[in-house]
């Protein structure tokens, strides 16, 4: 590695590098749900009954496009809306036992897809990724 390379360039090729490794992550794993789709499952699974403004904030989309996938979501019986009890205008989302599914399923092939990649590597090169697993973790808790 060049001995000159500077923080931008590290930066820049660590972005690159999370980038391509998501977009290949996402692309093996998806199975009957496009990429918006399995986002959003994720993203209703980790928020306790999110709203749908809560769901386009988080995802930092329009609300009618985040209507649109939920109504989509709903057609394949993947989520759940209700009206929120205390403000009749706010949808609430919440997974159903197929989109939980899903979602545990999407997980599962991500971690199945890596675990292959991991397996071919030799025994130092794994000790090297779960340094970089723990470097990303700690960059992503320095927030």
């Amino acid at each position: 590695m060049d001995s000159i390379e500077t923080t931008s360039d590290t930066a820049a090729r660590l972005r690159r590098a999370v980038t391509r490794l998501n977009r290949r992550l996402r692309t093996s794993s998806l199975g009957g749900v496009t990429p918006a789709q399995a986002s959003l499952l994720a993203l209703v699974d980790s928020l306790e009954n999110p709203s749908l403004g809560d769901l386009a904030a988080a995802e930092q989309i329009q609300p009618p496009s985040v209507t649109r996938l939920i109504r989509a979501m709903q057609a394949q019986e993947l989520v759940v809306c209700s009206r929120d009890p205390e403000d009749r205008r706010c949808t609430r989302v919440r997974l159903t036992s197929r989109g939980k599914r899903e979602i545990t399923a999407i997980r599962q092939r991500k971690t199945a897809f890596l675990e292959r990649r991991l397996q071919s590597l030799s025994p130092a090169e794994r000790e090297r990724a779960l340094e970089v697993a723990l470097f990303l973790e700690h960059l992503l808790e320095a927030e």
